[in-house]
């Protein structure tokens, strides 16, 4: 009760202030919007005026002085406990005055219920395609106003809408979708006054589950490299959980799945991974599932008892072969030797349930043979090697020396499957005698080499490789032959070349004589009296004879001799010709060059010091002149006389001329010809020019 008369001071204070001196009366009031069961208290203010007796009106009506209590002679207050509707109202306070005038004052004071909404349901469920309502039951007094927003827009009443606010304060929602799940507010308000309250109402849309499958059908071939996925594709809400099921027990290291199950991986797949894999999608609206189909396939394998058989010739041999994979492979034998295939369940060569069998082996069954495993998903093969003794060898040739016996062979013999790594060579003089034999490998002559000359001999011949020696060939009966010396061996002048003093000539030899070849003799010297023979000994497989530095213009006479074990051949002699050596490729010697070198030089030099003596009265034979005649050089005193010993008119004219001038003397013949003009230096070029008393130069003028 303190509390509230303070409270109404201060208002009556602050009213005070507000309206100034001018304001008779007011009635102060904490709120004019009172819920039903509050206490509400009305303060009446008697501002300027005077003193006076103060009453309370409700609607016109004197209220109750339990109600009423007098705070002062100016102040009254209205205390109205517990609120009810019936308390709304107009209230008015009125005064009158100890000087008899009368003044009043009213103010509204509006009571209102809720607004309350009572057992709307706060959560709704719909599933999509269908209709959805969604109802806000919101009551109060005296009337209340019902608006739904959602994202803070006002939801349209327009009856076009898909999503719409109905008459009866509903929302409607047409074929609910996923979009239209969230949270909607149903907002209620007194109406006509600023007092409203908001409820909000969730709405979940839920879907049931489908799965989707990127393959139904998934073919893989097996290996411990090989993975494989298997993806679903699930849809729904709320979000369906998946299981998968699986043709074989679930295995951690071998089944992985990714965070929300949907993608199964099957790691190093294997034959046992064949079969269906359902992928089940399932929430609190249904369940929904598919199936995909996993083919794993086998790549072909080849399995035989033996890669590699040694048969000798008559004999049986037999090699089983099995084959696997998925789906189940064909199984073939083929001959790699001529590439046909062994199909035939009878026979010599047969093949019967995947074994292969040759009764009686003979060299040409020897080779590789190989089963192969033929299916969809691959092919693979094994190879197996059969050997056995090589053939016998056939069109053989026999030939004959002092001593020896040579065999050739046209073609090899069949190998038996494995390669020929020598011959055996069999000989005896009779019938009577066992069989002498040799082995030669297959990069020698095969020949036979101490036998006796002019002597009856059977011979033949078999091949041997890994397996053992082969079947031998027919007998021969042959003689060997005397020994002698080979024969000269063969110079070839039409590739004869000459080149400078280079002779080169092909040689050839085409019989040995019975023995091996030991080297050639080779001797050349110039065809002329008195010069020796130059030696020189080449090689026996020596395929041409070379000589250099031989001389230019010159004849020359060559002997080339086979020798052997039993001596030498007649020489092969063969004459040719050098050449004379080109001008162009003589060559000078040092000192041929420095002597010709002087020689132009002292011819210019004399040519040089001729000029300057005639010309200039210088130089190294003017010196010489001036010893020998002493100041009257016979040129000199010719120019001087010229008049006496002459036919032309000749005249002198003398101009003295210091030393340190220049002079010119001028020649003119009988015919008036200028003979030349001469022009030398001051200085003297020889010291008995310097010691001629009174000389001086003259010009002369014809």
């Amino acid at each position: 009760m303190k509390n509230q008369s303070a409270l109404t001071l201060k208002m009556a204070l602050l009213l005070l202030l507000l309206h100034g001196t001018d304001a008779k009366m007011d009635i102060i009031t904490s709120k004019q919007d009172v819920l039903v069961g509050e206490e509400i208290l009305l303060l009446c203010k008697v501002l300027a005026g005077g003193e006076g007796d103060i009453t309370w009106l409700k609607d016109g009506e004197e209220i109750d002085e339990d109600k009423v209590s007098k705070v002062d002679e100016t102040s009254s207050k209205l205390v109205i406990k517990n609120t009810k509707m019936e308390d709304m109202g107009r209230y008015t306070c009125a005064c009158e005055f100890e000087n008899g005038h009368k003044d009043d004052i009213a103010t509204q004071l509006f009571v209102y219920e809720g607004p309350s909404f009572g057992s709307t349901t706060t959560y709704h469920e719909f599933l999509e395609g269908t209709d959805g309502v969604v109802p806000c039951l919101a009551t109060g007094q005296p009337a209340v106003d019902v608006h739904w927003l959602r994202d803070k827009e006002d939801i349209s009443t327009n009856v076009g809408r898909r999503v719409r606010q109905m008459p009866d304060n509903t929302v409607f929602i047409e074929k609910v979708k996923r979009e239209d799940a969230g949270t909607y507010l149903c907002q209620a308000q007194i109406r006509g006054r600023p007092i409203y309250k908001q409820l909000s109402v969730s709405v979940v849309v839920n879907a049931p589950p489908s799965v989707h499958l990127k393959e139904e059908v998934k073919k893989v071939m097996a290996g411990p490299e090989t993975n494989v996925s298997l993806l679903c594709l699930v849809d729904g809400l709320p979000k369906p959980n998946i299981t998968w099921t699986m043709p074989m027990m679930f295995d951690p290291s071998h089944h992985q799945f990714n965070s929300d199950r949907s993608q199964l991986t099957i790691k190093s797949v294997a034959r046992a991974d064949y079969g269906e894999y359902i992928c089940t999608a399932t929430n609190k609206i249904a369940e929904s599932s598919a199936t995909i189909m996993l083919h794993v396939y086998e790549a072909p394998e080849v399995f035989v008892s033996a890669e590699h058989q040694s048969v000798l010739v008559g004999k049986r041999v037999s090699v089983s072969c099995n084959v696997s994979g998925h789906p189940q492979p064909e199984q073939h034998w083929i001959n790699k030797h001529n590439g046909r295939t062994l199909d035939s369940a009878s026979g010599r060569v047969r093949v019967n349930d995947g074994v292969l069998v040759i009764d009686e082996i003979v060299p040409s069954d020897g080779g590789l043979y190989s089963c192969m495993a033929v299916s969809a998903s691959g092919n693979a093969s094994r190879d197996v090697a059969i050997h056995t003794q090589p053939g016998p060898p056939l069109y053989l040739s026999v030939s004959t020396g002092p001593t020896s016996v040579i065999f050739s062979l046209k073609t090899p013999p069949i190998s038996g499957g494995t390669p020929i790594t020598s011959f055996v060579l069999q000989w005896r003089q009779s019938a009577t005698e066992q069989w002498k034999e040799i082995t030669v490998p297959v990069s020698d002559p095969l020949a036979i080499t101490t036998l006796k000359p002019y002597t009856l001999y059977t011979v033949r011949l078999a091949a041997l490789n890994a397996v053992g020696v082969g079947q031998f060939s027919d007998t021969n009966t042959v003689q060997t032959q005397g020994i002698r010396e080979p024969d000269s061996p063969v110079l070839s002048p039409d590739k004869m070349k000459v080149e400078g003093n280079s002779f080169y000539v092909p040689l050839e030899q085409f019989d040995d004589g019975g023995s091996p070849l030991l080297h050639f003799d080779v001797r050349y010297r110039q065809d002329k009296e008195k010069t020796e023979w130059k030696d020189m000994q080449l090689s026996s497989d020596a395929d041409s004879v070379s000589l250099q530095d031989l001389s230019y213009g010159s004849d020359y006479r060559l002997e080339v001799s086979a020798v052997n074990a039993n001596g030498s051949s007649i020489p092969a002699v063969f004459n040719f010709t050098i050449a004379e050596q080109p001008v162009s490729s003589r060559s000078m010697t040092k000192g041929s060059v420095a002597g010709i070198v002087m020689v132009i030089f002292l011819v210019v030099f004399l040519v040089v010091d001729a000029t300057c003596c005639y010309r200039n009265r210088c130089g190294l034979l003017m010196s010489i002149a001036v010893k020998i005649f002493g100041q009257k050089v016979p040129g000199l005193q010719m120019l001087e006389d010229v008049e006496g010993t002459t036919n032309g008119e000749v005249k002198l004219k003398g101009i003295s001329t210091p030393r340190g001038s220049v002079q010119h003397a001028v020649v003119q013949t009988k015919d008036k010809g200028l003979l030349t003009e001469i022009t030398c230096d001051k200085a003297p070029l020889t010291k008995h020019e310097k010691n001629l008393p009174g000389r001086d130069l003259h010009t002369v003028d014809a």
